[in-house]
């Protein structure tokens, strides 16, 4: 071979090696170029980054939170970048991860899968709780965990300061979805409402479902409600509802504002339709039915009221 030939082998496996690298430089600068989310980052006296800002997207989220990505991504999620900050003590370190998660609805959502009902809830954002070492809170279309480390008896106050920061800086900072006003209050767990984007109750045809647990006459049970985005949506998605629980053998009964069916692993549950809204409460034993009825006619109330 001459060595003309020779060299342009040796270009064509240079290029090729290139190609087969590109993914691999694609992501490392992908990680670590500049976000707009870089703009929410504290400013805090006394403390820096300490490290280059790491950025993470649906296809490299998996690379920081392995196990727990697939949750995010169920929620749509857009972007993550995570900062380290090295405080004046020379052990104490705070990390922050801002998740960007395209819309309020969908923070709420993963916001609402990792609170606790039992949980320290704080005024930080929408709304934040703390636990030993960390603090989380929601914020528009933002989800914000901070974590301490070594920081002693000082750990609360610098997450505190921490969260004050970033909240300070997200403009929009929304509120609570709107429907959660239709769940009844009394017997209503604080803070166990839930989003849930898709495969809501099991169904794989359910979407946009909200979901609250209760507690009242020695009995726990959960109401939900669907946002069917049109009444012609939210009838189809009714019937659709009413086969599948057709489905076990049972006819469905009729009540004063819906239909009451049995589940193996829902148990006794009973749905109403109003407008492009489907209600509905579920886990009720047996003997219970009539429980079941008043919830539900309650969040048929509230719905036909605007709420």
């Amino acid at each position: 071979m001459t060595a003309g030939k020779i060299g342009k082998a040796l270009l064509w496996i240079l290029g090729f090696c290139g190609f087969l690298a590109l993914p691999i430089l694609l992501s490392s600068a992908q990680k670590n170029g500049t976000s707009p989310l870089s703009s929410l980052l504290p400013t805090v006296a006394g403390w820096k980054v300490a490290e280059d800002v790491q950025r993470y997207d649906p296809q490299t989220l998996f690379e920081y939170i392995d196990g727990a990505a697939e949750a995010y991504i169920g929620y749509d999620f857009k972007e993550l970048i995570v900062a380290l900050f090295q405080g004046n003590r020379p052990k104490t370190s705070i990390t922050v991860e801002i998740y960007d998660m395209g819309m309020g609805l969908n923070a709420f959502g993963i916001y609402g899968a990792e609170r606790f009902p039992e949980g320290r809830f704080l005024p930080i954002g929408v709304q934040g709780y703390q636990e030993e070492g960390s603090l989380n809170f929601l914020a528009g279309r933002y989800y914000v965990k901070l974590m301490c480390y070594e920081g002693g008896d000082k750990n609360d106050e610098f997450l505190r300061l921490f969260a004050d920061s970033i909240a300070g800086k997200i403009k929009d900072r929304g509120d609570l979805p709107a429907l959660l006003r239709v769940f009844p209050r009394g017997g209503l767990v604080p803070n166990s409402e839930k989003f849930i984007l898709r495969d809501f109750l099991g169904f794989r045809f359910l979407k946009n479902g909200f979901l609250a647990s209760y507690k009242t006459d020695g009995q726990e049970f959960d109401c939900f409600l669907i946002d069917g985005q049109s009444a012609e949506e939210a009838k189809a998605v009714f019937e659709q509802v009413a086969l599948s629980f057709a489905k076990s053998g049972r006819a469905p009964e009729k009540n004063s504002v819906g239909l009451g069916f049995k589940d193996a692993y829902l148990q006794n549950v009973f749905v109403a339709r109003t407008g492009r809204f489907l209600c509905g409460v579920a886990r009720i034993k047996d003997g219970q039915e009539a429980l079941g009825v008043k919830f539900l006619e309650a969040m048929v109330r509230a719905l036909k009221g605007g709420a």
